[in-house]
């Protein structure tokens, strides 16, 4: 069972679409454990992070909650922005300090509505982020609470 690759948005938009979609990013700064969002919260933006690293985790009923995957420098944090309900499926931790940009979630979906090509590309994109951390996840899982982990 091989890994998906973690994609890369600056792969995925051609240089004229990131240039679109950087225009309405924002810089933020957070520092080492600072909540970004809880799980079932409402997603109402997303981040590339440019620095640091974010620790993606899920609750587990009496126990803190479990680390699933991480988010590093060139990633895409946030998916859940893309597709109603708008509900984090995670939540995300800054294990270091973070630098990032972040994006308006409702901004960025008026902005793939009005341009077919680039909604198309980034709901790709977003697709094959989902196929590795939904993996990550399930590894991680297995490892944490499988009896014989997940054999990678």
């Amino acid at each position: 069972m091989s890994t998906p690759p973690n994609p890369r948005l600056t792969a995925a938009l051609s240089a004229e679409q990131r240039h679109r979609l950087m225009e309405c990013a924002r810089p933020v700064d957070f520092p080492e454990e600072t909540r970004l969002f809880e799980e079932g919260g409402y997603a109402d933006r997303f981040w590339v992070v440019r620095t640091g690293t974010v620790t993606l985790d899920i609750r587990v009923p009496g126990k803190r909650p479990a680390a699933v995957d991480s988010v590093n420098a060139g990633e895409l944090l946030g998916w859940s922005w893309l597709f109603e309900p708008y509900r984090w499926h995670f939540g995300a931790e800054a294990m270091t300090r973070v630098r990032a940009d972040e994006f308006d979630a409702a901004t960025v979906r008026m902005l793939m509505d009005a341009d077919p090509s680039f909604g198309f590309a980034l709901d790709h994109f977003v697709g094959q982020l989902l196929a590795h951390r939904l993996f990550s996840a399930r590894v991680r899982l297995l490892d944490l609470y499988a009896p014989h982990g997940s054999g990678m």
